[in-house]
């Protein structure tokens, strides 16, 4: 009979997680479907773009959207394939109640990002040699979780590259492997996507001298005889497939839980690019952050409920109602007053050093009783705790336990609650309504443009103009 029950209860966790993986894969398959979305509104603001500060921004969202895209179809293939194991293996539990056993979720955060720089002295003292300028930015991924940073824009007058705003990963297990990768891209030279038509007529006609120069102007102005309608050749609509500037891997970095710690520390950083690549960058190989761990046992109520306490040599219990957070068993003499956050009557340590089983000193009938021993200097004190059941006594003594591993895994980390910085909110750079900004240089149907016989490189089509705007929108309120 309990065999059969064993077997009953195994098939029942099996269903519950079955379930739990194809609900989770369906909302990995929603997520793949917005990324996809604004990567392409991404590409077809890329091909709309005529200035290069613009198209950085752009190929930074394009880049950011194609890693979420990869992250998740690998999490949903891992999940597909734990569903297979799960229907070839006879027994979940079979591996043993340790196994099974997993610890809970925390917060990561990732603030004070800095990666030093080390220039020549001729060339950051001296300021001499050429102006060498990239524009830069980190790519920081958990599991599925991956976040972006500001864009920096690098050049020798800089010492370090600063990212302010924190970072913060909300679903991290005390196994994460943080990823911060660094990409660059290179701003030397002038290109079609960096300087207007009119500019590059005026180059092109300067360095054909005075007379043919003239007629080079002419006819890029589109005044001259036989010109396309007025219409420069130079300003002709750019075609879907436009490339934008290209960011390359100049360093990266993995992190994990032995490198947590609530203070601004220095991380080797594994250098990818050499001095031959145009997005080259002089890195000293490390860079510095501040990084902390948040695990959810910590800050969070892990069980609450009546418990009768009995402290040392006392024969007297006395009902409080008991709230297990963090490394403490808060006792109250009303649920008001924890509630309210009120001050414990007492409280009673629950951390890696605290003993806790099941008492036999239970006045009558099943055990209902537990003890808890602690080390306070050189005395032992020991607390007992009665449930009201010994349904809910077991109840505990589990919570208890799931305590105790949680804060095993989490190691360091449950010393003390580490302060988490919260990020403050971006905004998206292409939306703001500034001059220069890309959808002033957009001609709308009805809205006093130029020409339609001569709009250049100005987007027509008023739906896709709306369209990108939306993606953009939804694209960052999501991601900040």
């Amino acid at each position: 009979m309990q065999d059969r029950l064993h077997i009953l209860e195994d098939l029942n966790m099996l269903y519950i997680r079955q379930i739990a993986l194809s609900l989770e894969g369906t909302d990995l398959q929603k997520k793949i479907d917005h990324e996809v979305r604004m990567r392409d509104g991404a590409c077809k603001l890329l091909a709309a773009c005529t200035q290069r500060p613009q198209a950085l921004e752009v190929t930074k969202s394009l880049l950011v959207c194609n890693s979420r895209i990869l992250a998740y179809m690998a999490e949903l293939q891992r999940m597909k394939e734990a569903q297979v194991m799960q229907h070839m293996a006879r027994r979940p539990s079979e591996a043993g109640p340790t196994d099974s056993r997993l610890p809970c979720r925390g917060r990561i955060c990732v603030s004070d990002l800095r990666i030093p720089l080390m220039w020549k002295d001729t060339e950051y003292f001296k300021n001499k040699g050429d102006l060498h300028r990239c524009a830069v930015f980190c790519l920081l991924q958990i599991g599925t979780e991956i976040y972006d940073t500001e864009m920096v824009l690098a050049d020798r007058t800089l010492a370090d590259l600063c990212f302010e705003n924190a970072v913060l990963f909300t679903e991290a297990g005390p196994d994460f492997e943080l990823k911060i990768e660094l990409y660059s891209a290179a701003l030397e030279g002038d290109s079609a996507l960096g300087a207007t038509p009119k500019k590059l007529a005026s180059r092109l006609s300067s360095s054909l001298g005075r007379s043919s120069g003239k007629q080079m102007r002419a006819a890029l102005d589109g005044s001259a005889p036989g010109s396309n309608g007025g219409c420069s050749p130079l300003m002709l609509p750019l075609a879907a497939s436009t490339t934008g500037p290209k960011y390359q891997l100049l360093a990266c970095a993995h992190l994990g839980l032995a490198h947590v710690q609530d203070a601004f520390r220095t991380h080797d950083l594994l250098v990818t690019g050499n001095e031959e690549c145009s997005f080259w960058l002089p890195l000293y190989g490390s860079l510095c952050c501040r990084l902390v761990a948040q695990p959810s046992c910590m800050v969070e109520q892990v069980m609450a409920g009546f418990l009768k306490v009995q402290q040392g040599e006392q024969l007297d219990w006395t009902r409080l109602f008991c709230v297990l957070r963090g490394t403490n068993l808060l006792c109250y003499r009303r649920p008001q007053d924890a509630e309210a956050q009120a001050e414990a009557a007492f409280t009673i340590a629950i951390n890696k050093e605290t003993r806790i089983r099941a008492s036999e000193k239970s006045p009558r009938g099943p055990v209902r009783c537990m003890s808890v021993t602690n080390h306070y200097g050189g005395e032992e004190v020991t607390h007992m705790l009665q449930a009201e059941s010994p349904a809910e006594a077991q109840r505990w003594m589990e919570v208890f336990w799931q305590h105790f591993y949680d804060m095993s895994q989490w190691k360091h980390c449950c010393d003390e609650v580490m302060t988490v910085e919260m990020p403050s909110p971006r905004h998206p750079p292409l939306l703001l309504p500034k001059q220069g900004s890309l959808y002033h240089e957009m001609a709308l149907p009805g809205a006093g443009g130029p020409p339609s016989n001569c709009e250049g490189l100005l987007l027509q089509d008023n739906a896709v103009s709306a369209e990108i705007r939306a993606l953009l929108s939804n694209y960052y309120s999501d991601s900040y």
